[in-house]
């Protein structure tokens, strides 16, 4: 018996250690993420799926009533006890995230709570543009290096933004690096108080922008921040390290609309531009041609049919007509992205007749990615 040669998923599965599922909203993505991971924890491996996304999704695909946290939840795959891997599921939280990295460098319980009540802490820990893909790619870091997992698959937000993150390690070291950042740092190296700094010109011209307060936040904010600076910095190099190593592999999924197309299209681009490939395309919600033969013999059948008399067949031949023809219109949305990834690279998954909120709907779901 002949072996099926192993498709972009399967080599994915064999090859990585992260899976990072992309793409537009609407698409899918969520559940395609959660389906590859139930499907890897059947395989025998130790899987945690992470949501950068806020909303709800994975925890509605793993039919999980009370929601998913920022720690690693256990997912029960009862229905199936011979499963010999695991499955864990969690939502990113960047504050929580942020906070843990806060007590992991500061030299003292002391430096770390005068970091966490800080007014400008909770400022950049919440609303910085950046920090929630920083702590995604953080988080995705931690989980990598934690010993229950083998395989890590993070769901990325559905917008342009989405690999943001992958920017987000060398946006840390360049502010790190900055000089704006060393200025202020310099007081807690000087041992300087917060009213002299603030007498310095720059810094005044920054507080007539911002206000007194903010600034006076901010300044005491670096003050407590000494000596943390290497320890992200070191991290944040680690982390660009991971996201682009050979274990780290992208998996687009878009639908057959042309937005779509066109966003896995950018993403594709976006990764190319960072020297990252496309592993796999996962094409969602596609119209199921019911068998092979062509639109056009379908409509002949039912002129056919309409001449001997039998209108019942010749309505249904016409309506399989219709079907294969929107099947034909799907594949022409979609030839622009096969061209740009490969044929190869290229996995389908059928309009399905109901929404997946549960085990049984993702291994669907997943008996069409890998072809189980």
């Amino acid at each position: 018996m002949n072996t099926p040669p192993l498709t972009a998923l399967d080599i994915v599965l064999r090859d990585a250690q992260i899976i990072v599922s992309c793409g537009s909203g609407g698409v899918g993505k969520t559940t395609a993420a959660a389906a590859i991971a139930l499907h890897a924890a059947a395989l025998g491996k130790r899987v945690v799926v992470v949501t950068i996304d806020p909303a709800r999704r994975l925890a509605d695909a793993l039919g999980l009533s009370d929601g998913l946290s920022n720690e690693p939840t256990r997912v029960e795959i009862r229905d199936e006890p011979d499963t010999p891997g695991e499955l864990w599921a969690m939502m990113l939280d960047p504050a929580t995230t942020f906070d843990g990295l806060v007590h992991q460098y500061a030299e003292t319980p002391e430096q770390a709570e005068r970091i966490l009540a800080n007014g400008f802490y909770h400022n950049i820990a919440g609303a910085l543009s950046g920090t929630q893909e920083y702590m995604a790619a953080e988080k995705l870091y931690q989980l990598h290096r934690d010993d229950r997992f083998d395989l890590v698959v993070v769901d990325t937000p559905p917008t342009r933004n989405a690999l943001d993150f992958l920017d987000a390690p060398a946006t840390l070291t360049r502010f790190i690096n900055h000089r704006l950042f060393r200025l202020l740092m310099l007081p807690a190296r000087k041992g300087l108080k917060v009213l002299n700094v603030a007498a310095q010109p720059v810094l005044r011209t920054i507080g007539k922008v911002v206000g007194g307060e903010v600034l006076t936040d901010a300044i005491a904010f670096f003050q407590a921040f000494e000596g943390m600076e290497i320890g992200f910095r070191d991290r944040a190099d680690a982390v660009s390290d991971l996201l682009h190593s050979p274990i780290t592999h992208y998996v687009l999924v878009a639908s057959p609309r042309h937005d779509t197309v066109d966003e896995a299209r950018y993403f594709a681009g976006r990764l190319a531009a960072s020297d990252l490939a496309v592993a796999a395309v996962v094409v969602n919600r596609l119209q199921p041609r019911f068998g092979d033969a062509t639109a056009e013999e379908a409509r002949e059948a039912s002129v056919l049919a309409e001449a001997s008399g039998r209108a019942d067949l010749a309505a249904l031949w016409r309506n399989l007509a219709e079907l294969r023809a929107l099947a034909d219109a799907e594949e022409a949305v979609i030839a622009p992205l096969v061209a740009d990834t490969g044929a190869t690279a290229i996995h389908r998954v059928p309009l399905l007749s109901d929404d997946v909120h549960d085990l049984g709907g993702l291994r669907q779901i997943a008996d069409h990615l890998f072809r189980v």
